[in-house]
């Protein structure tokens, strides 16, 4: 098991790279750090000396990936590329292009990403499982039937939707909640209530069909048939066996949301003014801050590679059967 872990790990650093290198590509090849420097300091501002006084301040006057000013290993450890991108293997996402602290942002940011996230994940999870098993409970009948269109047309919807209609009935119309906001303590739950509400409906649709399919695809085993035959009740074999052995695919999907609970939703948080990393990555590609997006394309990167690795050691737990070498 160590042994599968480590060379996992070290599968992961040649990945890691190249996204790192391919995001530093494609940033660099479409925005030289003189256009960087001219959308930051706006047209008005941006004269050759302001340019280059910001370029230096900031650290882009330095060559892309190699500096021949420099000798021995300088000349490649002196440049743009290892400065701005091979640093952030070390968690040193330097400051933003208008002077912030990336890192401590991030660490600010972490706390309302995860209250939103959380608790939508583990309700709509939740809630998801319980539509699905009970749609499979009631298979072939008018129930399943008209559960699996309305999935359908949960699905057909777009978040968007779900966030304006959620606002406008639910803050605006009715007030039960705030519009939008963020607070911390016990007002948490204030701000936060009406978001994760909507976030659970946005996705029960799509994960009401996917768990229905897989719990589907499961009854229709020959374990299952023997259970009934012992005697068990569809209940017990429902929540005793068709669950249970349904686990690989549903961890498969759980495992995989790691990053997006880290990063948080970008819509929600965005429309809600939750100070989360969400509405930090939007703000960065507004402002056109391509600091924070290399270093939250880093992250994500880097969370979904441990997703996968966490996603292969939980099949060990939930099926004996599955062996790691």
């Amino acid at each position: 098991m160590l042994a599968y872990v480590i060379r996992r790990l070290l599968y992961a650093l040649p990945i890691l790279l190249g996204v790192n290198l391919f995001t530093f590509v494609l940033f660099f090849g479409v925005n030289s750090p003189d256009d960087i420097a001219r959308m930051q300091l706006g047209a008005k501002y941006a004269s050759p000396a302001a340019i280059e006084r910001w370029k230096t301040e900031r650290g882009y006057d330095k060559p892309m990936f190699l500096n021949p000013d420099r000798a021995g290993l300088a000349k490649l450890t002196d440049t743009l590329f290892v400065d701005k991108s091979l640093r952030m293997f070390t968690f040193e996402f330097g400051r933003s292009d208008d002077g912030r602290d990336i890192a401590r942002e991030i660490r600010d940011r972490m706390g309302p990403s995860f209250a939103i996230a959380l608790p939508t994940f583990v309700l709509g999870l939740f809630a998801a499982i319980t539509c699905a098993l009970l749609l499979v409970f009631f298979r072939a009948t008018s129930l399943d039937f008209w559960g699996v269109v309305i999935c359908v047309a949960m699905m057909s919807i777009s978040s968007l939707f779900y966030i304006i209609g959620g606002q406008w009935l639910v803050a605006k119309l009715l007030m039960l909640a705030p519009i939008s906001g963020y607070a911390g303590g016990l007002d948490m739950a204030r701000f936060l209530s009406l978001p994760v509400l909507l976030g659970v409906a946005a996705g029960l649709g799509s994960g009401t069909r996917w768990y229905r399919t897989i719990f589907l695809e499961e009854i229709s085993r020959d374990y299952v048939r023997t259970a009934r035959a012992k005697g068990l009740s569809e209940l017990a074999v429902l929540f005793r066996h068709v669950l249970k052995n349904a686990m690989i695919p549903v961890l498969t999907t759980v495992v995989v949301t790691i990053p997006s609970l880290f990063l948080g939703s970008l819509l929600m948080e965005s429309f809600f003014a939750v100070p989360g990393l969400g509405s930090y990555t939007i703000d960065a590609i507004r402002a056109q801050d391509f600091a924070v997006v290399r270093a939250m394309v880093f992250i994500g990167s880097t969370l979904y590679i441990a997703a996968l690795i966490l996603t292969d050691l939980s099949y060990t737990v939930v099926d004996p059967r599955v062996r790691l070498g």
